[in-house]
């Protein structure tokens, strides 16, 4: 079951930048930055309250990150969704024939799972499920 919005991310081309505004003109807070060399990305994350804003730089010219970019210019790339039982999720939106980017988890450095939902099934939205506590 979905339980929260997790976060809202964004693709930038300078992360420096981007950070800047959010940080220095609406007051919000880098909590942590990191490199994720799997999908050739610099990502910021900024707390507002239960969810973060994600801010994406592509490192790659290449990556999916740096691509969509290139496609769709700098904004918003997906929402994150938290689910309380990711294969539980992704089975029901099998069964109801939505296209999914990820058919299987994907565990990430920290050991969270996630998943994205095709934007084909959602009305042009890219859905990202992350995982929660259990």
């Amino acid at each position: 079951m979905i339980t929260k919005i997790d976060h809202i991310a964004i693709v930038t081309p300078d992360l420096d930048a981007s950070a800047g505004f959010w940080a220095d003109v609406l007051g919000l807070t880098v909590a942590r930055t990191e490199h994720v060399s799997a999908e050739d990305v610099n990502i910021a994350f900024l707390p507002v309250g239960e969810s973060d804003i994600e801010l994406l730089e592509p490192t790659s010219p290449t990556s999916g990150v740096a691509r969509y970019l290139d496609k769709k210019g700098a904004g918003i790339h997906h929402l994150c969704l938290e689910s309380d039982d990711l294969e539980a999720d992704l089975a029901r939106l099998h069964a109801a024939n939505v296209p999914l980017i990820t058919e299987k988890p994907i565990t990430n450095a920290y050991g969270k799972r996630y998943a994205f939902i095709h934007p084909k099934g959602t009305g042009g939205v890219l859905i990202e499920l992350y995982e929660g506590a259990k």
